[in-house]
């Protein structure tokens, strides 16, 4: 199973009144596990940045002058994404800013059935408690001391960890996964631990084994540790 976490910047909050997208990140996962596969890209927005969101992002207008323009990278961006599920906090402003520009350039739009909104997902978890990235982080304890600033790549990496959280912790399968025999290659259900070839050492002080010993006596010859 693939999936994209993903995070946008934008110049605002609609694109229907001029606002565009300046920074689209992605880490790619696959059965919940990060790849190590990423996409990032700086666009110019073709206008200037307002303040407000200067602010938010850090990303002026000297920055993105020489970035490529959305036209530029849309096609590249859609083969990266593909059909996979994209999971983003807040899908809904997400999308709509992905789905206009690509609209604008009568490319296909991403469907929003498509997006896994993690702010959905935390909200319905956590009823009533903050639900942002920053508040989650530490919720989950998730080091985000590098995140001053937003960032479309730096936010997809923590949404990942962030995700992975909130459906169960990063092996969200672990105890669920078949074990493989490996001589016949197939399921093999009589697996068992083996016993380790080095014990553990005892972590009990020699005062504790004395008064262990001591209650062991005064039990008498029946006493269940003297059966072991």
């Amino acid at each position: 199973m693939r999936e994209i976490v993903m995070d946008t910047e934008t110049t605002g909050f609609d694109p229907e009144t001029g606002d565009r997208i300046v920074e689209i990140g992605g880490v790619e996962l696959l059965n919940h596990v990060p790849t190590g596969r990423t996409y990032h890209q700086y666009i110019n927005p073709e206008r200037g940045m307002p303040q407000d969101a200067f602010e938010v992002h850090g990303l002026g207008d000297e920055f993105l002058r020489d970035k490529p323009v959305f036209a530029k990278i849309a096609d590249e961006f859609l083969e990266f994404v593909g059909d996979s599920k994209l999971v983003i906090h807040n899908a809904s402003f997400d999308m709509k800013f992905l789905n206009a520009e690509l609209r604008w350039l009568k490319k296909p739009q991403l469907p929003w059935e498509q997006a896994i909104d993690t702010l959905a997902i935390a909200r319905k978890k956590f009823p009533g408690s903050p639900a942002s990235l920053d508040a989650l982080c530490r919720r989950f304890g998730i080091d985000n001391a590098s995140r001053t600033l937003h960032g479309a790549l730096l936010d997809s990496e923590i949404l990942a960890e962030v995700y992975l959280e909130l459906i169960g912790g990063k092996q969200p399968d672990f105890a669920l996964a078949p074990i493989r025999d490996a001589k016949s290659g197939g399921e093999n259900d009589d697996w068992r631990p083996s016993r380790r070839p080095t014990p553990l050492p005892s972590h009990l002080t020699e005062q504790e084994k004395a008064a262990h010993a001591a209650f062991v006596e005064k039990l008498g010859d029946g006493a269940l540790w003297l059966k072991a």
